[in-house]
């Protein structure tokens, strides 16, 4: 079903549980008149955005990106963001000149972009310039979860024991998952500029709609507080494999000149690796810093 917007453009939900694919509309020649709302109404409905065959420099991206915020997070890894314009991140399998050139393990467990900071990522968007290739099939897809039905999803008596419940979220937690085939040690300086942990409610708010979601995840949540650490983790391993659930699910698989903006207060995601060179893996991506969730 096609939905129809004010704008110059149309919305198309995706044959899955969450998303929706963004037609008629050119990241690099951004269309006159007041999109903007319509987009955000879409994001928050669908939770995830995707536009096909774009073709954008830098300066485009940061220009769409501010569009959602006007102030873009840097990434604490900074030995793979572009030098000319930091807030562009590299993820790559990509050597040159003995260098890695990108986050190889493209993050392969599930997350919250930034999660494990004060401000966690509003909104993130994901450009697709290489994508792996074997056998005529394409590699390296992203899955996405909706994390505002699978709370709505979660039993009474799971919602009441979460009420009012606060976890920690530690960077250096980060770790990869058995399917990983690569990962990206934070080097020292990296944690250095990182609190050692942050605190947020496991169910939160969205600033915006006030929809309830499930905020933990398995790549940076280490304990619920206030709770005796084998109960912690029973009824955090619960929240993820709850999450995790098909329903829940719709997994992207790329293709050059996607460009893919989620909202990292309704979602987790994770980065599939199940690719490996001489397939590579080319993506570039923005963050829009967000609010002290509630």
């Amino acid at each position: 079903m096609t939905v129809e917007t004010k704008s110059e453009f149309e919305v198309r939900p995706l044959a899955a549980p969450l998303g929706a694919v963004v037609e008629g509309f050119d990241l690099g020649l951004l269309p006159e008149g007041e999109w903007l709302g319509d987009l955000e109404a879409a994001l928050h409905q669908h939770r995830v955005l995707v536009f096909r065959n774009q073709r954008i420099d830098d300066g485009q991206m940061l220009h769409f990106s501010k569009y959602f915020g006007k102030e873009l997070d840097i990434h604490a890894m900074t030995q793979f963001a572009k030098p000319d314009n930091p807030e562009v991140f590299v993820l790559s399998n990509i050597v040159e000149d003995g260098r890695q050139i990108g986050a190889v393990d493209a993050a392969q467990y599930w997350h919250s972009d930034l999660c494990y900071t004060r401000t966690p990522s509003r909104v993130s968007i994901l450009y697709a310039l290489e994508v792996p290739v074997k056998g005529g099939r394409v590699l390296g897809p992203t899955d996405f979860a909706d994390t505002a039905a699978a709370y709505y999803a979660l039993p009474a008596e799971i919602k009441e024991q979460l009420q009012g419940r606060k976890a920690r979220f530690v960077a250096s937690k980060k770790k990869p998952s058995q399917r990983a085939s690569h990962f990206n040690k934070m080097n020292k300086d990296t944690e250095s500029r990182l609190e050692d942990s942050v605190v947020h409610p496991v169910i939160r708010t969205h600033p915006t709609t006030g929809e309830k979601s499930i905020f933990v995840n398995e790549g940076f949540t280490t304990e619920i507080l206030d709770m005796e650490q084998e109960e912690s983790e029973r009824l955090l391993n619960y929240l993820y494999a709850f999450t995790r659930q098909p329903r829940f699910i719709y997994r992207h698989t790329w293709a050059p000149g996607d460009v893919v903006v989620w909202d990292n207060a309704l979602t987790l995601h994770q980065g599939v690796g199940d690719y490996a060179l001489p397939q590579r893996r080319l993506l570039y991506r923005t963050i829009v810093k967000g609010t002290v969730p509630f």
